[in-house]
């Protein structure tokens, strides 16, 4: 009999040979029954909790086919999203109440998620306005995959200086004196960037399960269910695996986690996946935590940045036997696995070695994918159908559409990705959003994108032949994604046997103007037949959380993303100013008086100098 029945919704099953319901059961975790009202409560008891939706839209729980959720956990309680802000007034009036709030010698972080291009202003802040803002608190500022923008406050933190050479691949920009001026340029990879911003305070393990928590509630407040984990630079397996083991161990995963291992050492990738695949054995786990093979970094020889502001890259002479020795090894020990390719040039390279290997070591029904595949030619969408292999693509065009179009044209652009074409050779496809820092996690600005072919800025690049209708795209980012990770027997649809995973919508995404489709959230999102979140009249439904650490955290006053309208998101800025604080010469959280980073000489020393000069602790939070 039922645990869960929910009754008098608009469902949208995704199953073929039963389209659509207007109630659902729910036993052990998974769907027990689904159809009519009469015919599901037959499975009623007093005991089960029955829950009317009244009238609202139901659909399979959201899958995001590459997210970085185990990383960014680690970090989300430290950082300011400017995810969905629509005017760059509104998202400085957050950067300075956040400054006031953040005590020395901790950094107020802007990671990615956001385009100057869904501002109204167009552009972003200059670095005078950021030294105007934060004088002496750190601020560091990710825009895509393409330059960060760093204070002075910050550029002491790290120890940039006239003296500091440029990295491979990046540069430091430099007045006329050659002192650096903050502004941080990919040129084209993003090393340089992500290598400045590892520099800042990290949280405690106590901290990184309270901020795994709130991320993982934030996604199902948007309706995901599901993701697959993409890996990611500085993050080690095993060790920056453990916080979410232990979520996994307590029983608080709000998201079932189907993660990849990305290798993390030049010239190590092959020592890397032979030392992984003794330790881990192919879909290792279970339905909320389980091992999905390599990837998304198989060997950084193969891996082609995507900043559309710079010229595509070449991919150095070499990468072939590099990446032939990971891939025969992954075949031979049935390890599926993915690879960041962004270009043509690069997927029809990365698949001759795949073609190569094959021959010698069959692939036979490996699950492997190709990450992000922006500008894939029909002949290589070919290839990749005929080694049976999918693809996995995301929205990082609605972030950076205007840069690609300014460079290649209009006409290459309406094809970038050519979602329809993999569609129609037969190539499974996944959706998602490479969150959370070259894109926002919010899965419906990706379904925006696919139905409307517009960027967040507004800039529609495609034509009736590469859009997607609403529940086509809707498939993609469920069953599609399912197909990536080896579950489509499992999850993306509702249907009897599958996991009782859904999302009951704030409004019908099959029916709203298209505009709203970037503000729906879920008022009830159930994973295993739990629910996980629950809003407005079905938020006493959800467990509790506890509250954002540290107690300054960005998310404890502005949340995550930032929905709503124009008007909605004004209002809001002008409370916060309203009930703003200046943090003065004393940390207004922790009351250091005198301990505050203005009143102590910046040392000569490194890193590690710097912050233990500070005499305060605040750092290790």
């Amino acid at each position: 009999m039922a645990d869960m029945i929910v009754r008098n919704a608009r469902i949208t099953t995704l199953d073929r040979d039963n389209p659509s319901a207007t109630a659902l059961a729910v036993a052990d975790g998974n769907l027990l029954a689904i159809g009519d009202e009469a015919t599901v409560m037959a499975h009623a008891t007093a005991r089960t909790r029955i829950i009317d939706a009244g009238g609202r839209r139901l659909i399979p729980g959201l899958n995001d086919s590459h997210l970085h959720l185990i990383r960014g956990g680690l970090n989300y309680n430290m950082e300011l999203r400017w995810d969905g802000v629509r005017t760059l007034a509104d998202a400085m009036a957050m950067l300075k109440e956040q400054v006031a709030r953040t005590p020395a010698p901790q950094w107020v972080r802007v990671v990615g998620g956001f385009s100057e291009h869904q501002f109204a202003e167009k552009r972003l802040p200059t670095l005078q306005e950021l030294n105007e803002a934060a004088p002496e608190t750190p601020v560091f500022i990710l825009h895509l995959y393409d330059r960060a923008l760093l204070n002075r406050a910050a550029l002491r933190a790290v120890g940039y200086t006239k003296d500091s050479a440029d990295p491979l691949g990046g540069r430091l920009e430099r007045d006329h004196a050659g002192n650096p001026t903050g502004l941080l340029l990919a040129k084209p990879n993003a090393l340089i960037l992500y290598a400045t911003l590892a520099m800042g305070p990290k949280l405690p393990p106590e901290f990184q399960l309270n901020s795994t928590r709130h991320f993982m509630r934030e996604l199902n407040r948007l309706g995901i269910t599901s993701v697959i984990d993409a890996g990611g630079g500085f993050q080690n397996y095993p060790d920056d695996y453990e916080i979410i083991q232990k979520l996994h161990a307590d029983g608080e995963l709000t998201v079932r986690i189907a993660y990849n291992l990305f290798t993390q050492k030049k010239g190590g990738e092959l020592a890397d996946f032979d030392k992984w695949s003794r330790m881990l054995t192919p879909y290792q786990g279970d339905g909320m935590l389980r091992h999905n093979g390599a990837g998304e970094m198989l060997v950084f020889s193969a891996a082609d940045f995507e900043d559309f502001r710079e010229p595509r890259p070449e991919l150095p002479q070499g990468m072939e036997g590099e990446l032939e020795d990971v891939v025969r090894l992954l075949a031979q020990r049935r390890w599926p696995f993915r690879i960041h390719a962004t270009y043509d040039e690069s997927i029809g390279r990365v698949l001759d070695v795949y073609e190569k290997v094959n021959r010698e070591v069959p692939f036979d029904g490996l699950h492997w994918f190709i990450d992000h595949a922006e500008t894939i030619s029909d002949r290589n969408i070919e290839r990749v159908r005929a080694l049976r292999g999918g693809i996995a693509i995301q929205h990082r065009m609605a972030y950076q559409g205007e840069y690609f179009a300014e460079r290649y044209g209009s006409a290459a652009t309406r094809n970038t990705p050519p979602v329809r074409k993999m569609l129609e050779a037969g190539v499974p496809v996944g959706a998602g959003t490479d969150a959370t820092r070259v894109a926002s996690y919010n899965p419906w600005v990706a379904l925006y994108w696919l139905v409307t072919g517009r960027t967040v800025g507004g800039l529609s690049m495609y034509g009736d032949d590469n859009l997607l209708e609403r529940e086509e795209a809707l498939r993609l980012y469920t069953h599609g994604s399912a197909w990536l990770s080896h579950e489509q027997d499992r999850k993306g649809l509702l249907k009897v046997g599958q996991y009782a995973d859904f999302a009951l919508l704030s409004s019908d995404f099959l029916h709203v103007p298209e505009e709203a489709i970037k503000d729906i959230t879920s008022v009830l999102t159930v994973v295993g037949g739990k629910v996980v979140h629950g809003g407005g009249d079905f938020g006493p439904l959800a467990p509790s959380l506890p509250k954002p650490m540290p107690d300054w955290s960005p998310v404890s006053r502005f949340g995550g993303y930032q929905g709503g309208t124009q008007a909605q998101a004004l209002s809001m800025f002008a409370r916060a100013q309203r009930h703003s604080h200046s943090h003065g010469t004393s940390c207004a959280v922790h009351g250091h008086g005198k301990d505050h980073a203005a009143h102590h000489p910046t040392p000569g020393g490194g890193l590690r100098d710097f912050w233990g000069a500070l005499g305060c602790l605040c750092y290790a939070f």
